[in-house]
């Protein structure tokens, strides 16, 4: 997943005008006709957000694509996602299983990847603080740990699934004024079939937007049962367009608020592993 680790329901809301007779509207009436039509793009994201920001805890299964059409090669992950919110803090688990690289069977392939607040993370010599996501590897037998934000900082959210989203293009559990701040928002047509049970999103980075750099475009699939965003689409910057890599997450059978154990968080970096590297945030990023 290159370093890089992390993303959908919801009915489209009508509004009415009063009905009129013959002409012989009420004040009421005349007031609700002249009244703006809610932006369909406003309606989704509003409810969207108004699931997402319920969520306590969120379990399902994950399959991460990675292609590269230039070089016409694909490589595919699957596992686990675990999500747990209480007490003004969150962490995030994901557990790879198998991979898939292009035509090979698919194989037992061990990664994880944990984001949670750096109080819980011990090392001889170091003091974690803000939030800290660990990238364990079982095949090269490696260890990083990466900071992702400074303890209390402003401007960035305490939620990890704002904060993978630079890492993961894990966009729709997002705040909505920060994905209108960084994309511009459209609603994709709905067509008749299978897929009438997604409402499709699409983004465009804004050329001042953070993910300038990293993404094209993204799409994601709200799923209108469970109200979640259920895939995203992501293509990348790298190679130039129109042959950037395409990243590809797509969240299956999802569980919500049933409440994961906390156990579920916890890790230990096997012996056989090496010491870890561990990359704090840079002091420009840092607050002062």
């Amino acid at each position: 997943m290159n370093g890089k680790t992390m993303v959908k329901v919801v009915l489209f809301a009508s509004w009415m005008a009063g009905v009129c007779w013959a002409g012989e509207c009420t004040e009421s009436c005349k007031a609700q006709q002249k009244a703006p039509k809610a932006d369909p793009v406003d309606v989704i994201l509003e409810k969207l957000n108004k699931t997402t920001s319920e969520l306590t805890s969120f379990e399902c299964q994950i399959e991460y694509k990675y292609s590269q059409p230039l070089l016409e090669s694909e490589r595919l992950s699957k596992g686990t996602l675990y999500y747990s919110r209480s007490g003004g803090t969150s962490a995030m688990r994901i557990n790879f299983d198998t991979l898939r690289q292009d035509d090979e069977k698919e194989r037992k392939y061990l990664e994880q990847y944990i984001i949670l607040d750096g109080a819980k993370l011990t090392y001889p010599g170091w003091q974690f603080k803000g939030i800290w996501l660990v990238h364990l590897d079982y095949q090269i037998e490696e260890a990083k740990y990466y900071q992702l934000a400074e303890p209390n900082d402003p401007n960035a959210s305490p939620d990890v699934f704002d904060l993978v989203g630079r890492e993961l293009p894990m966009l729709g559990f997002s705040k909505i004024d920060d994905l209108k701040k960084q994309f511009e928002v459209a609603l994709v047509e709905e067509k008749t079939g299978p897929s009438t049970d997604f409402t499709q999103v699409h983004l465009d980075v804004k050329p001042n937007s953070i993910y300038k750099d990293d993404f094209v475009s993204i799409d994601f699939w709200i799923d209108k049962k469970s109200g979640l965003p259920a895939k995203i689409v992501a293509v990348k910057t790298e190679p130039e367009p129109p042959f950037g890599d395409i990243e590809q997450i797509v969240l299956l059978k999802p569980t919500v608020n049933k409440g994961i154990d906390r156990s579920v968080f916890e890790f230990k970096i096997p012996k056989s592993f090496g010491e870890p590297e561990i990359t704090p945030l840079p002091k420009k990023n840092r607050r002062q």
